[in-house]
């Protein structure tokens, strides 16, 4: 047989194959600024099925952040400053994609009266006040759990399954939902198999399993209901899902597992 025949069926393997370790890099590389290297051409014939590894950069972003903490909680720094690193590390390494997603989906979903209007204003680059409010309350809310965890020291588990559990209620969306628009980083993508986000959703169980179990199902509870109500509202409003209600998803999911961690310690 050739290798250029081999290569070929290798490559039609990978296409039916529901988990391929080269999703991770590809994963890496299209929810991150990380210099990783990609193989574009596997990456783009892979398309959604590489969305199992979303949770999987949820544990990369969140393992970093924790590297930086841990080295300013031994320089002794405050815990107000180390939930602010918390909030800081992964915006700067994802270029703050999903608070983007997170601010033109309030503008566009509560702006609009129409689908077109609403697909029109969460396509524009202008935020509005819908969007500042989003950041704002995203911001506080988040703060606030984290420097509740940081004091309890439980940080490292809540902010591990926070990151990846949002990030596996994104899959969600995109298996449940179609594409609202016929373009952008979404319909890019394509829309995952039920098998793509049951994986994805179980990277994120174990990550659960491992780390905090007491937690687990509380976690899985406000997961679905999260991803319940995001896939409501986007279907209600502009008839599916883009790529911004995949952040905003994101946002409001992570927000409602760290609130929900810091209220079981209490």
């Amino acid at each position: 047989m050739k290798s250029t025949e081999r290569g070929q069926i290798l490559q039609e393997d990978d296409k039916s194959s529901v988990v391929v370790w080269g999703d991770v890099p590809a994963a890496l590389g299209l929810l991150t600024r990380l210099p990783i290297k990609v193989d574009a051409e596997a990456a783009m014939a892979r398309g959604a099925a590489s969305a199992w590894a979303y949770p999987v950069v949820g544990l990369c972003l969140a393992a970093l952040t924790l590297v930086v903490v841990t080295v300013l909680s031994w320089l002794g720094v405050s815990t107000f400053v180390l939930a602010g690193v918390c909030l800081l590390v992964p915006i700067v390494l994802t270029g703050a994609m999903h608070e983007d997603g997170l601010a033109d989906s309030a503008d566009g979903l509560w702006g609009g009266w129409t689908k077109e209007r609403r697909l029109e204003i969460m396509k524009d680059s202008r935020i509005g006040t819908y969007g500042v409010l989003a950041l704002i309350l995203s911001l506080l809310l988040r703060f606030a759990a984290l420097s509740a965890l940081i004091e309890a020291d439980v940080l490292a588990a809540a902010l591990l399954i926070s990151a990846a559990g949002s990030r596996a209620n994104m899959v969600v969306l995109m298996s449940l939902l179609p594409n609202a628009r016929d373009n952008g980083l979404s319909q890019s993508v394509g829309r995952p198999s039920h098998q793509t986000m049951l994986v994805g959703c179980g990277v994120a169980i174990v990550a659960g399993v491992l780390l905090s179990l007491w937690a687990l199902p509380a976690m899985l509870i406000v997961a679905i209901l999260v991803a319940l109500l995001c896939a409501a509202i986007a279907k209600a409003k502009i008839g599916g899902q883009t790529g911004d209600t995949l952040g905003a998803t994101q946002q409001v999911s992570e927000i409602a597992f760290l609130i929900t961690f810091s209220a079981l310690l209490t």
